[in-house]
């Protein structure tokens, strides 16, 4: 038996995750209550920010991020893949936007589209899984056309479902383009294709005379109980992964030590108990981060802290977050935003893409891209009308374009001048 956790235990967990969400769902709501919210969720325009919790409660939001999750999990199962870090990190992913943004509905014709490129190129659909799971950061533009679009009900519909699938058709190719152009310093590379592509999608439409605008739908208070749940999860995570560790925390420093730039499997690296120990750990400093700066514990806050949770199995680790973390923090002095400012919260949790920058070149680079990121991620989902889930995802691309040059070249500088003053002092000693 504790062979089989050793070796299952991180898809033992998720599945476990599963049924507490689906557990909390009933918690709260009776079915009817559950089948009313989900309707609602399926009929709202989904657009940022749609935050569930506020838009029909606690119950029917849990019970559509459970849906969500399950259809990530048959997606996973049905390609045959292993629970590596990446695995984890895409459905925990698409579980947290199934608190905002994602449902049953606007996510299929996305996976459809990626179905029907795997079935063009005559390539296994499991060589796409995971950029289909991401692709959906546009699922609520499928949403959108049904309600901006002049054609009514039926056509707006079949428009809808045809523009679904031809941004699952064409993100697979588009993604494998813009991982060169950040070259793996952000770990939400589908977020920063996703946003070019909503981007020239909402110029399109503008073009035409048709607007699509951002919502702000938010849940301004906290749960308490919630919030004890959530911690009481991420201690059970930490204490099984270090019984599938032995108790051993060798391994989970030696992921400290990694840089993180994609591709930083954790699970393939070091092993499955220190990885999910370090998505514990760092989930905690980030649920911690957004009590102490008082934070409202809104569907997109817990849906942000899932994404942290999942990419601590692809790359960010505590010391690779915490300088991004601290320049978000550090930009509310400098700038006009306060930090529980909705959208300072959200690029709290998101600037954990940017963590790679922090890991290869150190804390004050890290602490700059931090920064900058909360300065442009203010600005981005003006661009796409709040068509792209993944809008942190979008401006994490542009502060890597932008500093990774910079930083690159300095450092090669600073290497030439470290080596000609070591010539020139043993030049002297001779």
């Amino acid at each position: 038996m504790k062979e089989l956790i050793k070796k299952n235990g991180l898809k033992y967990f998720t599945y476990i995750t599963l049924a507490l969400l689906y557990f909390t769902a009933i918690s709260f709501s009776h079915p009817q209550e559950l089948a009313s919210g989900v309707r609602s969720i399926i009929l709202s325009r989904d657009a940022l920010i749609t935050d569930y919790f506020e838009l029909v409660g606690y119950g029917p939001a849990f019970f559509n991020a459970a849906l969500v999750m399950t259809i990530s999990l048959v997606m996973i199962e049905y390609a045959e893949l292993p629970f590596t870090g990446l695995t984890i990190a895409a459905v925990f992913i698409n579980t947290g936007f199934g608190f905002w943004g994602k449902n049953v509905v606007n996510i299929l014709p996305i996976h459809f589209g990626t179905i029907l490129y795997a079935k063009a190129h005559n390539t296994p659909m499991s060589r796409y899984t995971y950029t289909a799971l991401f692709a959906t950061c546009l699922a609520p533009f499928v949403t959108e056309l049904t309600y901006i679009l002049p054609f009514g009900l039926w056509g707006n519909l079949a428009i809808a479902i045809i523009a679904g699938l031809f941004v699952g058709y064409v993100l697979p190719p588009l993604s494998q383009h813009t991982a060169s152009m950040h070259m793996g310093y952000s770990l939400f590379n589908v977020g920063f294709s996703g946003g070019t592509l909503a981007f020239v999608m909402f110029c399109v439409l503008k073009s035409f005379g048709i607007e699509s605008q951002s919502v702000f739908i938010w849940k301004a208070e906290q749960h308490p109980k919630l919030i004890i749940g959530v911690y009481m999860y991420l201690l059970a995570a930490f204490l099984l992964g270090l019984y599938m560790n032995e108790g051993k925390m060798k391994s989970l420093l030696k992921i400290l030590k990694h840089p993180g730039r994609a591709v930083a499997d954790f699970v393939l690296m070091d092993g499955p108990g220190a990885t999910l120990m370090n998505m514990a750990l760092t989930g905690t400093a980030a649920l911690t981060y957004a009590m102490l700066i008082d934070a409202d514990f809104s569907g997109p806050v817990l849906g942000c802290l899932f994404t942290v949770f999942g990419f601590a199995a692809f790359g960010a680790h505590l010391r690779n977050y915490l300088p991004v973390l601290l320049g978000v923090y550090l930009s509310t002095f400098l700038t006009q935003y306060s930090a529980n400012d909705a959208g300072m919260i959200i690029a709290a949790f998101f600037v954990v893409g940017v963590a790679p920058i922090a890991g290869q070149f150190g804390v004050i680079p890290g602490i700059l891209a931090g920064m900058l990121h909360s300065c442009i991620v203010m600005c981005t989902s003006q661009m796409y009308g709040g068509l792209n889930l993944y809008n942190n995802g979008f401006s994490c691309g542009w502060v890597a374009i932008v500093m990774i040059p910079a930083l690159e070249s300095f450092m090669r500088g600073y290497e030439v001048r470290k080596q000609q003053r070591k010539i020139k002092r043993e030049s002297k000693n001779q």
